[in-house]
């Protein structure tokens, strides 16, 4: 079986929920799963880094990495095709990462400012060793080959994220068309009958936000491929450990946030 075919399997085994209105819960608690994966990912890659070992040996770390990813957008894609609204209000982030939710998860392009930020950070202090023409074996070295091919990958993905993103503004939009204005009205009359018309009106923009999240989900998973790719094994290592410090600690720190803000309220008494 292909590692992509036994990924997509594993997903769906994992998301599957027997009992359909408690498929969130169980998507939850395989995020929560997932974050145990990733901080495990996280420690093999600073490991990884550290060492002085041939590049074709990082190869097999890199691609096992990509693996999870790519676990997890199945695993979310099963979860998706039973509930899709979760995805656009997930309980299992924080809020204060919700704020920068773009289609139901990160945007695309901030992979890019991500390596481009890593990649300064790692010039200034190695600049006298790359004036020497030595390797510095990390992010600080990228070459003008791949910064032509990442920018040419910068390029299409700003153009692939706004096609997504107008078409969710196209969906948004639909909850005021003419359909949408005559249900409501009718249904602000006490016409009951039109309940029914108003569920399958719903479901068809559901149906259309599901569209759109799978775009997103696979622009993300392919923008990721699609920069590693263009990296050299160990620069690929200190780009997933950037990544995954990045959304490991802004998820502890939104978290510890909300616990803070949850027991202020319950001190006061007022909601939160």
């Amino acid at each position: 079986m292909s590692s992509a075919n036994e990924n997509q399997r594993r997903g769906e085994e994992t998301a599957a929920a027997r009992d359909e209105p408690r498929a969130p819960e169980h998507f939850a608690k395989f995020f929560e799963c997932w974050l145990a994966e990733q901080e495990r990912d996280l420690q093999f890659l600073r490991t990884a880094a550290a060492s002085a070992g041939e590049e074709l040996r990082l190869r097999p770390l890199v691609d096992r990495v990509l693996g999870h990813y790519e676990y997890y957008y199945c695993a979310k894609a099963a979860s998706v095709r039973r509930d899709v609204l979760p995805m656009f209000n997930p309980t299992w982030t924080s809020s204060t990462e919700n704020i920068f939710l773009w289609a139901g998860g990160w945007r695309p392009t901030m992979a890019f400012h991500l390596l481009y930020s890593k990649s300064g950070l790692q010039f200034e202090p190695r600049l006298l060793e790359l004036v020497d023409g030595n390797p510095t074996r990390d992010l600080a070295d990228l070459s003008p080959d791949q910064l032509e091919r990442i920018d040419g990958l910068h390029r299409q993905t700003v153009r692939l994220e706004k096609e997504i993103s107008e078409e969710e503004a196209q969906v948004q939009e639909s909850v005021a068309d003419a359909r949408m204005v005559e249900l409501t009205h009718a249904l602000a009359e006490s016409e009951e009958v039109e309940a029914d018309a108003m569920e399958q009106e719903m479901k068809t923009k559901r149906g259309r936000m599901n569209e759109v999240l799978q775009r997103a989900d696979q622009l993300r998973l392919e923008t990721l491929k699609g920069l590693v790719e263009i990296l050299k094994p160990v620069q690929a290592v200190h780009f997933l450990i950037a990544a995954a410090e990045l959304h490991l600690t802004l998820h502890e720190f939104g978290k510890s946030k909300d616990a803070a803000a949850a027991a202020a309220a319950a001190a006061t008494g007022l909601p939160e």
